[in-house]
């Protein structure tokens, strides 16, 4: 099955720039092009663009994104190795996540020393950002 850039858009619900983004950064190939110079994408294309998009939604950068791409083409490449890129990915959000409940927990200390009637010049939250970083 053969597509336009704009029934390929439509499908996988991107916006056309998008798909010409992932071109540019290497993730799409260049499609072939028709006897009239449009470019024609086929199902590998779609195939292809639904994995960058999954990818993305489960937190994989366009960077890393690009390396799982590059494992598919290379020869004697294992489910292993995807696997490890995956667990990597766990051990980041893992952190992440200890980051923000850490920011969560700073700014829950915060808002408890706030006075909520008092004037901005007394505001508590402005004081305490204001000082040395903690």
């Amino acid at each position: 099955m053969a597509f336009t850039v704009g029934k390929l858009a439509e499908i996988a619900e991107v916006n056309i720039e998008t798909i010409r983004y992932y071109e540019r950064r290497g993730l799409l190939p260049e499609p072939k092009r028709n006897e009239s110079g449009y470019r024609v994408y086929d199902s590998e294309a779609l195939n292809q663009l639904y994995f960058i998009l999954n990818a993305k939604k489960v937190g994989f950068s366009l960077r890393e994104i690009g390396e799982l791409l590059s494992l598919k083409v290379i020869p004697d490449t294992r489910c292993t190795d995807v696997r490890i890129r995956a667990e990597e990915k766990i051990r980041e959000i893992d952190r992440k996540i200890a980051e923000l409940k850490r920011i969560r927990r700073a700014l829950d200390r915060l808002t408890r020393a706030c006075k909520e009637n008092a004037p901005v010049e007394e505001c508590r939250i402005i004081q305490i950002l204001s000082n040395k970083p903690f």
